[in-house]
């Protein structure tokens, strides 16, 4: 076992990677939630509605990566910790200078597909045309930043530069939302606003090639190695396949309900929907630490990295499952106090299967990343592919038989049973780690089941008393899952909470 392996997996090294990069998720996104009324009454409703448009166009941008970022991540890392990362700066060059191609041709292909898309799809007012185009035009000169970035963000990943790559992105993802709302102040303009974001696009690229270059000495443009992209493409594609297809089952059964039902419905079911993954902040952060880690660590160290499966899985159940057990026992009270006492009874009950589901959902994260690590993202996209063949018409039929209480049900059975088959697939695919998704099961159940203990309770006080019995029987099985040493590190934690924000041990 390599001491690099070794020391990538320390508990530290971990809950400090998770804590910065859940405040780099989490403080640009409250930023947001506080300057979204003050866009919208800046912009007005019909530039709003562009403003957002525009904004998705970004994160398809994303997908032109073609998983390239979490490939490199896995990749170094795996060199890392294997000590043969001696072409590390030419993987990276290599990646790099693919990415960038590809991204020019896009951005090119958008950039003259805008006014179609304005004038024939979306029907922009005539007044506002001028405007759409050139904002959208300026959006898509961006192309080549998104998916640099996303390169550049997975080397830093592959070495554990977590506190110092959120120290860089916070300020420029806070200004992110900030910008627009300055530039609006002196130029009304749409095109202003897309160039506000264009240059925090671009300070993100420059501050990771500062972090960058000191980790990949004489890094700079050259030529593609082919014999180097290749197997990046092969492993990033199948990575992206797998993200598609989590995606459209996310997401398939809105418009099921769209198709099946009412527009009206959809509203209900799609508000509670949206809600809930808001809590998959938490396991992204998680995973973003895992996947290196584990990537360095399964070919020498496979113990060190089943105990790492395991801290990773339980720490998500524990920051989880606080929030799941407030959204199922609090599903009424919360819709009501926001959106009004007829979205509470229209989508109370959605929201309760809805949070019950998004705690299997949150945990498969952990497993995932270590298929992912293992270099098997295949096997996750043709479970995926499965479920779509099962679940989809399990939601047509249960929403045709009690509406969209029926689709919350169905999206519940298929997050869980995505997890334990993760659970079960990364026990198979990588033996060493079988014990501990075994392991993992008991405090998953004991959560689920503290959810779904609070269904049929009738009133407020029932389900404060089912919640913490709930809560108290995961915490008695997480902690019987830990190890005497991890106990003892966990004690450490709680006792100095401080130690989790200093620099990464690498």
């Amino acid at each position: 076992m390599s001491h690099s392996a070794a020391s990538r997996t320390h508990t530290r090294t971990m809950v400090s990677g998770v804590v910065w990069n859940g405040l780099g998720r989490g403080l640009p996104l409250l930023l947001a939630l506080v300057l979204t009324p003050i866009l919208v009454q800046q912009l007005g409703l019909e530039r709003w509605g562009l403003f957002t448009l525009a904004l998705a166009m970004v994160g398809v941008f994303g997908v032109f990566d073609f998983g390239v970022g979490q490939a490199l991540t896995r990749a170094l890392s795996e060199r890392i910790g294997t000590g043969r990362n001696a072409d590390a700066t030419a993987l990276v060059e290599a990646a790099i200078g693919a990415l960038l191609g590809i991204s020019i041709l896009v951005a090119i292909g958008l950039w003259i597909f805008v006014p179609v898309l304005v004038d024939r799809i979306l029907q922009v007012p005539l007044g506002l045309r001028d405007q759409a185009i050139g904002a959208m035009r300026v959006l898509a000169a961006a192309a080549p930043l998104v998916v640099l970035n996303a390169a550049l963000w997975g080397v830093l990943a592959a070495y554990q530069k977590f506190r110092a790559a959120n120290l860089a992105t916070i300020p420029v993802n806070l200004f992110y939302y900030l910008g627009p709302v300055l530039v609006l102040l002196v130029w009304d303009s749409l095109i202003g606003v897309m160039l506000a974001l264009v240059a925090c696009r671009l300070a993100n690229t420059l501050s990771y090639l500062w972090l960058v270059r000191p980790l990949l000495p004489g890094l700079g443009l050259h030529r593609p190695r082919l014999a180097l992209v290749v197997p990046l493409l092969r492993l990033g594609g199948w990575m992206t396949f797998s993200g598609l297809l989590t995606q459209a089952l996310l997401y398939a059964d809105r418009f099921l309900i769209g198709a099946i039902l009412t527009l009206s419905a959809v509203a209900f079911y799609a508000t509670p929907l949206d809600l809930v993954m808001r809590v998959w902040i938490l396991p992204v952060a998680v995973a973003q630490t895992l996947l290196p880690a584990f990537a360095s660590a399964f070919v020498t160290a496979p113990g060190p990295t089943a105990a790492l499966l395991r801290r990773g899985g339980l720490l998500v159940m524990l920051l989880v499952l606080p929030a799941c057990l407030v959204l199922v026992g609090g599903a009424h009270e919360i819709l009501s106090l926001w959106l009004g006492q007829g979205f509470a009874e229209g989508s109370g009950r959605v929201l309760q299967w809805l949070g019950c589901g998004i705690f299997f959902s949150c945990v498969a994260f952990a497993p995932n990343a270590l298929i992912d690590a293992i270099g098997r993202p295949d096997a996750t996209a043709k479970f995926s592919l499965l479920q779509a063949l099962v679940f989809i018409p399990l939601a047509m039929l249960l929403i045709r038989l009690i509406g969209i209480e029926g689709a919350a049900i169905a999206w519940a059975l298929r997050a869980a049973t995505d997890c334990l088959g993760k659970l079960w697939l990364v026990g198979w695919l990588y033996p060493p780690a079988a014990t501990t998704a075994r392991q993992l099961a008991l405090p998953l159940l004991a959560g689920g089941a503290g959810l779904l203990l609070l269904l049929p309770m009738p009133g407020l006080p029932g389900m404060v008393v089912a919640g913490c019995f709930g809560f108290a029987a995961f915490l008695t099985a997480a902690f019987r899952t830990l190890d005497p040493m991890e106990r003892n590190q966990l004690g450490s934690m709680v006792r100095h909470p401080a130690l989790l924000l200093r620099p990464e041990l690498t």
